[in-house]
């Protein structure tokens, strides 16, 4: 699990757990698209959140919110080879 600063860093402060909906105060005809990514890293699962938070940043634009859904590890050789995040990210929709 993220520790709390760090999570804070990559998704906000989130009131309600599990909340992957864009802040009120915006548009009220916004859309926003949400995305299912896996991030990776040799090195942790907050790594691996943040590679896949900033590698989606490069492409699309006004990200909101990511949102960690699972966490889990790849295993070679009874070593861990490679922490994995699964990721759902919202950004804005459209023009």
């Amino acid at each position: 699990m993220l520790t709390k600063p760090v999570a804070e860093q990559l998704i906000g402060p989130s009131k309600q757990k599990g909340n992957i909906m864009a802040k009120k105060g915006g548009s009220a005809d916004s859309v926003y698209k949400v995305v299912e990514l896996v991030g990776t890293s040799s090195k942790s699962w907050e790594d691996a959140a943040k590679n896949a938070v900033e590698t989606a940043a490069g492409s699309l634009r006004d990200l909101r919110v990511a949102e960690i859904v699972k966490q889990d590890m790849t295993v070679e050789n009874g070593k861990v080879a490679a922490y994995r995040a699964r990721v759902l990210v919202s950004f804005k929709y459209g023009s």
